[in-house]
């Protein structure tokens, strides 16, 4: 079944890992990508460098598969200088569809609290001057990261990614103003909060990703992820919502060209 849409993914070169079997090749990962019936992905920055990376990424492999990016800095790398994110989103590129991914993670605090508020709200900013979408990051911050929100203003095409929340978060998310992006945490035996965030969550407002490499969906578990496995994604939302398949397919791929404004 053709016509899947990797909402969000990973195949910068800084994502292979030091052992580069274990990783992707992107031009590889293309390629199974449009043999697998995906149509279109969507490359993700997470700081200057692998958002850099991510413009050269869809300028070089785009005749193969119709690929966007962002560019963002991600709350691990907070304390880095978002200026640099700044001037490269000024900077204007024809497949620059979003900002991030960005916004707050409290699991792992790699930058402190008060560094991540101040990245995150900058870059709502921008997302805001710009009129492009915003990828949102969140864990284990669900309070602050609606407090900075409030403050800056959602901009009116939001999502957040990789969801790992529950049916509670979910719809405080979607009164909100943002739509709900699922990756293959959904196909894990242990996800019961996923599977029922998908429930509460209106199909128009539902993508699917990869975050490629990692999340790998059942039953890949142990190697590295890849947007030909998107459909897993896709297919397991269609079980949960007693929905066909291409259904599933043909509306999460219109709601991710919706909050990126991309047309065709």
């Amino acid at each position: 079944m053709s016509g899947w849409t990797d909402a969000h993914c990973h195949l910068q070169d800084r994502y292979r890992g030091d052992d580069e079997s274990r990783g992707l090749d992107a031009s590889e990962a293309v390629r199974r990508a449009v043999a697998g019936g995906v149509t279109r992905a969507v490359v993700i920055g997470t700081d200057a460098t692998t958002s850099r990376e991510a413009l050269q990424l869809v300028d070089a492999l785009s005749t193969e598969l119709d690929m966007r990016a962002t560019v963002g800095l991600h709350p691990h790398d907070a304390e880095q200088d978002v200026a640099e994110i700044q001037a490269l989103a000024r900077r204007g590129h024809p497949r620059l569809v979003g900002i991030g991914e960005c916004g707050l993670d409290y699991y792992y605090e790699h930058a402190p609290k008060a560094a991540q508020r101040v990245s995150f709200a900058t870059q709502i900013a921008l997302a805001h001057e710009l009129d492009l979408a915003l990828v949102i990051h969140a864990r284990d911050a669900w309070d602050d990261l609606f407090a900075v929100l409030d403050s800056e203003g959602m901009p009116p095409r939001t999502v957040i990614h990789c969801f790992t929340g529950g049916p509670a978060e979910a719809e405080r998310c979607l009164a909100a103003g943002a739509d709900i992006s699922i990756s293959g945490i959904v196909t894990f035996k242990n996800a019961t909060d996923v599977r029922s965030a998908v429930l509460v969550t209106p199909l128009d407002r539902l993508h699917v990703e990869t975050d490629s490499p990692f999340l790998t969906p059942v039953p890949h578990r142990g190697r590295p992820n890849e947007p030909a496995y998107v459909a897993l994604v896709g297919e397991c939302v269609a079980g949960l919502l007693n929905l066909p398949v291409e259904t599933v397919r043909r509306q999460t791929a219109k709601n991710t060209a919706r909050l990126f404004a991309i047309s065709g």
